[in-house]
């Protein structure tokens, strides 16, 4: 059996997995390591590609600056011409991130929570609002996010089989260097220490409130949420 320790570690770990995602997509994109210089090169460049009206409304949407915002357009538009992103692509960009597993089902169920309007593509607008929460939301815009992510059928509650779906989409995706090696029970036992902590009323599914208030309750997770809070 798995120490209590390690079992609820994983908790943890899916939450730094998203935000390490939504970190990996700012690396690829070319906009983490900005020096000032790069910025005001980048800025000058955007000015007559970005649309201002959009841009001041994404401002009032998001907790970015317009001046990030434009740097984040650039970037965007730089490797995604066509101003969209559509799943292959999100799949190729983690086969990437991730070369020695398989992240193709995580991408998917990421993919899908950024892609709030379920049009089968992630808009520019789509990206930044997701990344707005993601570093700079408060600790429930944030834990709601990552219950979206967690509820693959939209159903407004996290059940036993999609919990399982999400622990076995990240051990695939970490690969060889999962660690203790997994073994086949290994997923359930995750999820069935995950209800335990998380299912306040044990009617076997857990409900936003739940998992706000379980999170809360963590140390772990509300350390893991502020992480990556100054990384732009």
């Amino acid at each position: 059996m798995w120490a209590e320790g390690e079992s609820e570690g994983l908790q943890t770990l899916g939450i730094v997995v998203v935000l390490c995602s939504s970190l990996k997509l700012l690396h690829y994109l070319g906009l983490i390591d900005l020096s000032d210089d790069k910025i005001e090169d980048e800025l000058e460049m955007t000015m007559v590609c970005h649309r201002p009206e959009g841009l001041e409304q994404l401002e009032a949407q998001t907790n970015f600056t317009k001046r990030e915002l434009q740097v984040l357009y650039r970037g965007f538009k730089n490797e995604c011409p066509s101003g969209v992103v559509n799943e292959e692509t999100f799949k190729q960009i983690y086969a990437q991130f991730f070369p020695h597993g398989d992240a193709s089902t995580y991408a998917h169920y990421l993919f899908h929570a950024f892609d709030t309007t379920q049009t089968g593509s992630v808009k520019f607008e789509d990206f930044v609002t997701a990344l707005s929460i993601l570093l700079r939301g408060t600790v429930h815009e944030k834990l709601r996010w990552t219950f979206n992510l967690y509820d693959i059928n939209k159903d407004g509650y996290i059940n036993k089989e999609e919990m399982m779906d999400i622990v076995k989409a990240i051990y695939d995706m970490m690969g060889k260097y999962t660690y203790p090696v997994l073994k086949e029970d290994t997923p359930r036992q995750h999820v069935d220490v995950f209800f335990q902590k998380m299912d306040k009323n044990k009617d076997g599914i857990v409900t936003l409130d739940e998992f706000l208030e379980s999170c809360q309750e963590d140390d772990n997770i509300m350390r893991s949420l502020q992480l990556f809070q100054n990384v732009m």
